[in-house]
């Protein structure tokens, strides 16, 4: 998935500013679980986020467009971290994140345990 900032992404110091990097990260979960899970696990599962650890590694410019990869790893009950990395044009790292996301079964109300077959559509390709 690829990212261009618009002008109210670019911060004071004329890079793009940290939050949108965090909206970045949301965009690129969401599409890639709506884009490999089937339609009953759709239906009965959600997800939240219980914790973000984010390293801005260099800083992204007005009209580079940054391409995000993702993978999953590391699941325990019902949690797994999803990682992402967002490479510039140069192929260089610009942020790389480690999100714990959390599997929540709809009807209940509650946190599922991540069936291992759902993992294998998380796995880094």
């Amino acid at each position: 998935m690829a990212f261009r900032p618009e002008a109210a992404d670019i911060d004071e110091n004329g890079h793009v500013n940290n939050i949108v990097y965090v909206r970045w990260l949301q965009v690129v979960a969401t599409s890639h679980w709506y884009a490999v899970a089937p339609p009953e696990d759709v239906a009965r599962y959600f997800w939240v986020i219980s914790r973000h650890e984010i390293d801005y590694l260099r800083a992204t410019l007005p009209g580079e467009v940054v391409e995000a990869e993702t993978w999953g790893e590391n699941p325990r009950g019902a949690r797994f971290d999803r990682c992402t990395v967002l490479r510039g044009p140069d192929g260089l790292e610009r942020v790389k994140a480690r999100t714990t996301w959390v599997l929540m079964d709809r009807e209940l109300e509650r946190p599922a345990r991540v069936p291992k077959a759902m993992m294998g559509l998380f796995e880094r390709g």
